[in-house]
């Protein structure tokens, strides 16, 4: 190992409630977006460093991340009792730049439908490009890192593991990029008014409210549940579907991923609620056995729709 190379190693002080990586193991970000990141951070030639940053990242040792245009701030559990504050700033674009760039999305509505939908197009850095700009910090002067640590590298392990994490996070939000080279979502959409279709809804007209009956004692009564009235009961086919549809949450704390975590609580619940429709509950009620119940007319059709989630 070169002698630029080393550093006086240490154990850092473990860390509650710190970030943690997704990723256990090989690349921090699935996407294209999030690997060119890495890319960037691998081009330095960290060596030892960037594997302790890995580690720092997937135990958790990263305390918080803040992120707005051009800059990010972080503090970072280390060896010392108080954390580190870590500092990464990003050459933003000018408000010029981004009318380049924006008149040029504008021109196919894609970009834009494919930016509302989380995701990157894969060509966008050739609009850049088109322009004379890159998405992506293209040079070591387009970064600058600071961090309060001891070591005397500028970039030491405490902001690569700063760095490992937003790989992540740009999975998630792609428009964090932006963010950082200047401008946000809603700036940055403002600007593709062609990709922006505006579909007028009809509202249908609400149907007149059903008559009262007349006859008091009718009222009271009331009447059988129809068969249909809950439409089709059946388990979920996709468990926990909504918190999928989320996505990652943003920066994960716990050491399991919330998915993971939640994906049990909501099967159990599914199970458990089909239960009670079809009245397979453990309580014992006589006065029940004389009053007349829907749910045992069409216990055996949803019985027959019932799936493993």
């Amino acid at each position: 190992m070169p002698f630029w190379d080393y550093y006086e190693p240490s154990r850092p002080r473990k860390a509650k409630g710190g970030i943690r990586a997704q990723s256990k193991r090989g690349t921090f970000g699935e996407s294209w977006w999030a690997k060119r990141w890495m890319d960037t951070l691998d081009s330095y030639g960290l060596g030892a460093r960037l594997s302790r940053g890995r580690s720092y990242a997937r135990n958790g040792q990263v305390l918080s991340i803040d992120i707005e245009k051009g800059r990010i701030t972080a503090r970072v559990q280390g060896s010392r009792p108080k954390p580190y504050s870590v500092e990464i700033q990003v050459k933003t674009l000018d408000a010029d730049a981004w009318r380049r760039v924006q008149e040029a999305l504008s021109g196919q509505p894609i970009y834009g439908a494919r930016l509302l939908a989380g995701e990157m197009p894969q060509d966008i850095e050739e609009v850049f490009r088109g322009v004379k700009l890159s998405l992506f910090p293209a040079r070591m002067q387009d970064l600058q890192t600071d961090c309060s640590c001891p070591d005397w590298s500028n970039l030491c392990k405490h902001i690569a593991a700063v760095y490992c994490l937003l790989g992540e996070e740009f999975d998630r939000d792609p428009f964090l990029l932006f963010t950082l080279r200047g401008i946000t979502r809603a700036e940055l959409l403002a600007g593709l008014t062609d990709a922006e279709e505006e579909s007028e809804t009809v509202e249908a007209a609400p149907l007149p409210p059903e008559p009262l009956p007349a006859d008091a004692e009718t009222f009271w009564q009331g009447a059988l549940l129809p068969d249909d009235l809950f439409g089709d009961v059946r388990q979920p086919p996709v468990c926990a579907a909504l918190v999928k549809r989320l996505g990652v949450f943003p920066f994960w704390r716990a050491e399991t991923p919330l998915l993971e975590a939640l994906e049990p609580v909501y099967r159990r619940a599914s199970t458990r609620a089909l239960d009670l429709y079809l009245g397979q509950t453990t309580s014992e009620d006589p006065s029940n056995a004389s009053k007349p119940d829907a749910r045992a007319r069409t216990k055996d059709r949803v019985s027959a729709a019932r799936q493993p989630s």
